[in-house]
């Protein structure tokens, strides 16, 4: 048994890129920074802060999705399989490591308080009592989730 699973919560690196294939199927690319904290170690040693950025692939309604509301230092949670390809290019081949993301949940932007939701006004706490809970950031998945895995 082997598993291909990937979880990461980032920022958007630029507003996803969205074009239309075969049969008006949407596929979105977009890229998704991740960072570990700088620190320093006990003999004094500083360790800066380290960003991975992450090439994103996103398919149909996901991609859709993505269009309509990721934009640039969206924070988000993605779950899907890591994937690497080649291509050429001028007589060079090239490698290319993305992400084929099968879930989504939007979690806001940066600087947003938690669970603000899609873009809403952060809830001050002097406001709360009078206006409802902000709502549950939605998730979105591809639909594909049809294997028959034993948990």
């Amino acid at each position: 048994m082997s598993v291909n699973k990937v979880i990461l919560i980032g920022n958007v690196g630029k507003d996803p890129e969205v074009r239309y294939v075969d049969n008006n199927v949407a596929v979105a690319n977009f890229p998704l920074a991740t960072s570990e904290r700088g620190y320093t170690t006990r003999s004094g040693v500083e360790v800066p802060e380290r960003t991975e950025w992450h090439n994103i692939v996103m398919w149909r309604g996901l991609a859709e999705t993505a269009e309509k509301y990721v934009r640039k230092g969206t924070q988000l949670y993605i779950e899907g399989r890591i994937r690497t390809r080649s291509y050429e290019v001028d007589g060079a081949t090239r490698y290319i490591t993305e992400i084929y993301a099968d879930n989504m949940q939007l979690l806001g932007r940066r600087g947003d308080q938690p669970q603000t939701g899609m873009g809403d006004a952060p809830v001050t706490p002097s406001a709360a009592p009078s206006q409802p809970a902000a709502p549950k950031a939605p998730t979105f998945t591809t639909g594909d989730a049809t294997d028959d895995l034993p948990f």
